[in-house]
């Protein structure tokens, strides 16, 4: 249908207050075809977009009708999946618990139990509630660390990891049977504004609140996996910790858990409310130097050494730490994880609790020097695609076959995992555990700058880079599928002069080798090819799931940080002239 049609059919169709903002929009011909000329697509990690009225923008009645879709799905499951329901968690964005009750109130007008968190909780809450509940959904709205104009919507499954890409296919088989309007929802008891603090209460046949049982059964469950309670004992004196929310969800459970093991910790006042505009940033995004920086500027006050970061709903984390010379660094995402699993590591070989088949996960698009460090400690390091889906597959399936213990988890896009408790990122477990590293490395005179850089000469120093290359307009998706598919039908021998030992192309799910050997791939179908070079090093591009953007990665190694660097950037280089040239 012209866009201009589906513009018509929203006019005559939306409540009033909407009609008159789409009345305004009347002349505006080029913003109107990018609201009305596509739906918003639902993949394996939901939706998400920019807040607007429109088909490809987030609003309630896009939200409705995904989550009639959803509805339709457990339906088709049976009663005792009704019955399971669906657990709802929010974050603290524009739009985010309005859309939290809408898809509250679909679910419950089509007969689906409902557990509502009482106010915003963190995605890490939401993973563990599915499970600590028995549901057989959840939903997130959340757009994690994007701008503040967006919001976003994750279905997870009854493992609490985000939904497969079968069941996905069969919620947006569902979805698109669906119109925009007219979709019904169950009456609550309550005016909204009331929801919050009313823990344990039904607010509809179908709709129970929920907040502190479920809060305290996922502080049991990240407590248990302390590992050096003696050295936060004995150093809590001693240091403080500056942490910043960024004026999301971790606020409370960071700090709670922070203040349950005896870390003092200061928190960057200016940020520490929820504010949907993120005012104190541009984008509030731990990965980014501005969105710590006053959590620098705090730390420099007082003395701290570290300051800790997480996003919005505190699924990612952001570290910087003190050099030897005073300042400040920021780590990236593979430095993180790479000192969050030697330290869980080290900790249990020193306990003598580590398993004889522990096992740690990474994506292939992470850092090899997780695989150095784990074979160093005798640790199984396992590969999976980009996604913290995969990671929580590993774990649900070593829960069944018993095959491996699962000891931690991670993605060079700052997200972290120990513990089964949850099946998806776990930024309040990891700022706890980077806490607890800090006193246990404080207790030896050893600095976390320095602990890095020991774990660089012990195994050699690896540097990774990305770029992302967006392909603007309605039809960037169109031009970005044209470049991959290039990518994927051509043939690459060398990259900066160092001969392609293999190729993994993961759509056709072949690896290649150079002397023409062709082996099948083990992990699913997707779309993503993986260059290894004889060097050792690797690089890697795939297109984002949910924009059109291509994004090219390389973990290249060398005898110095320069070294390491500077070859990086030519390998980037020599993969990103095969997407724009």
């Amino acid at each position: 249908m012209h866009y201009l049609n589906n513009y018509e059919r929203w006019l005559a169709n939306v409540d009033t207050a909407d009609k008159e903002a789409l009345l305004a929009l009347a002349r505006e011909d080029k913003e109107l075809a990018d609201r009305f000329s596509l739906p918003l697509a639902f993949g394996t990690a939901g939706m998400r977009g920019v807040l607007g009225l429109g088909t490809y923008r987030m609003n309630l009645y896009t939200v409705r009708r995904a989550t009639r879709g959803l509805a339709a799905f457990i339906n088709s499951l049976g009663q005792k999946a009704c019955d399971q329901g669906v657990l709802i968690s929010y974050d603290t964005r524009r739009m985010s618990f309005e859309f939290a009750l809408a898809a509250a109130r679909v679910l419950g007008a089509n007969g689906i139990r409902v557990y509502l968190f009482e106010d915003v909780r963190p995605v890490p809450l939401c993973s563990f509630a599915i499970g600590h509940l028995g549901t057989v959904a959840g939903i997130m709205i959340t757009a994690s660390h994007n701008p503040k104009e967006y919001n976003g919507y994750k279905v997870y499954g009854a493992d609490g990891a985000q939904m497969s890409p079968e069941n996905t296919a069969r919620v947006v088989a569902y979805i698109d049977s669906f119109d925009y309007f007219n979709i019904k929802q169950e009456p609550i008891s309550v005016e909204p504004g009331a929801i919050k603090g009313l823990d344990g209460a039904a607010i509809s046949p179908h709709i129970t609140v929920v907040g502190k049982e479920v809060d305290e059964a996922y502080f049991a469950a990240i407590s248990a996996l302390s590992l050096s309670p003696e050295a936060v004992k004995e150093q809590s004196k001693q240091l403080r910790i500056v942490y910043t929310p960024i004026h999301g969800t971790g606020y409370k459970p960071v700090t709670e858990i922070l203040r349950r093991m005896g870390i003092p910790y200061d928190v960057v006042a200016e940020q520490a409310a929820p504010d949907c505009d993120f005012s104190t940033v541009k984008v509030p995004n731990p990965e980014q130097p501005e969105a710590l920086s006053m959590g620098i500027d705090l730390a420099n006050k007082l003395g701290s050494d570290v300051v800790i970061g997480t996003d919005p709903d505190a699924d990612r984390m952001g570290i910087a730490v003190r050099r030897e010379d005073g300042t400040f660094v920021l780590l990236n995402g593979n430095q993180i994880g790479a000192l969050l699993m030697d330290y869980i590591l080290r900790r249990h070989v020193e306990r003598g609790t580590l398993p004889a088949n522990a096992a740690v996960v990474k994506t292939i698009v992470t850092t090899s020097f997780a695989k150095q460090i784990a074979q160093s400690y005798g640790v199984t390091c396992y590969d999976v695609l980009t996604g913290f889906k995969f990671i929580g597959e590993k774990i649900n399936q070593w829960k069944e076959t018993g095959e491996h213990t699962f000891m931690f988890g991670y993605e060079e896009s700052y997200g972290y995992l120990c513990g089964t408790h949850a099946k998806d990122k776990d930024a309040v477990v990891s700022a706890m555990l980077f806490a607890e590293m800090v006193c246990y490395y404080k207790s030896q005179g050893v600095g976390i700058y320095d602990r890095l850089q020991s774990l660089y000469q012990a195994h050699g120093y690896y540097v990774e880079q990305s770029q992302s290359t967006t392909f603007p307009g309605l039809d960037g998706m169109s031009i970005m599928d044209q470049k991959m598919t290039a990518l994927e039908q051509g043939h690459l021998e060398e990259l900066d002069g160092i001969a392609v030992a293999y190729t993994d192309n993961y759509t056709a799910r072949t690896r290649t080798w150079a002397d023409g050997r062709v082996e099948p791939i083990t992990l699913p179908k997707s779309r993503v090819m993986y260059y290894a070079l004889t060097s050792g090093d690797w690089v890697c591009a795939r297109p984002s799931g949910t924009e059109p953007k291509l994004k090219v990665y390389v973990s290249a190694k060398g005898d110095s940080a320069l070294d390491a660097t500077q070859k990086a950037a030519r390998l980037i280089a020599a993969l990103s002239t095969h997407f724009l040239g």
